[in-house]
């Protein structure tokens, strides 16, 4: 388990422990502080943050396989707008750091009371998430085989689709749940697979600018 995929899952353990029916951005946030914290402690640049004055026990491991719950449309936008972040920085993968970048325009709930709370701004949580760490991207040959090899395959897994797409995995996996994308199980595996070319089925155009509006 990676580190945006521990975050997820804190922020899931705190939308439960609150009875929430989805998890909404403070969960998300909260996850993400949860997943970098040392003994309760968050720190962030020059702000430490405390996990216990937000009725975090840090003590505390999500129980059991990780439950089925739905994300708000806020936080499936802000899972999309960190894997844009990973993405503009050249890393496949979407890290912690992504998922804490995407909050530094958000000005309401927990991230506006941190902000108001620490004098932060958009620029100086960036800067401070930025001091977590960055992973130089790799620059991949134009014939290695290894890239050749993932760019032809027909059935891909949920996180390569998703990364076709620009999209995070769990945007993706809500597609899936909803029946908006097809996908495959193998034959006795929980493995998931999806067919290439059925990655155009979640794209639909732009309305067209209709005679008369400008």
């Amino acid at each position: 388990m990676n580190d945006s995929e521990l975050a997820i899952s804190f922020a899931i353990f705190a939308a439960k422990q609150r009875d929430a029916s989805e998890v909404e951005p403070e969960h998300l946030l909260l996850g993400c502080l949860r997943a970098i914290s040392r003994f309760g402690i968050a720190t962030l640049g020059p702000w430490d943050l405390d996990l216990e004055s937000h009725g975090i026990d840090w003590t505390r491991q999500p129980d059991g396989p990780r439950p089925k719950v739905a994300f708000s449309q806020t936080v499936v936008e802000l899972l999309d707008r960190a894997a844009q972040i990973a993405k503009s920085a050249g890393e496949s993968k979407v890290g912690v750091n992504h998922l804490l970048a995407a909050f530094a325009n958000v000005d309401d709930g927990l991230m506006g009371e941190l902000k108001r709370k620490h004098g932060m701004a958009s620029a100086s949580w960036r800067a401070a998430v930025a001091q977590l760490g960055f992973t130089p991207p790799v620059v991949a040959q134009a014939n290695h085989p290894a890239i050749e090899t993932k760019r032809a395959r027909d059935y891909l897994t949920p996180e390569d689709a998703a990364e076709e797409l620009g999209v995070h995995v769990q945007t993706m996996r809500a597609y899936i749940r909803s029946g908006r994308m097809p996908a495959f199980r193998l034959a006795g595996e929980r493995a998931i697979r999806i067919l290439r070319t059925d990655l155009e089925k979640v794209l639909e155009p732009l309305n067209e600018v209709k005679n008369g509006d400008k």
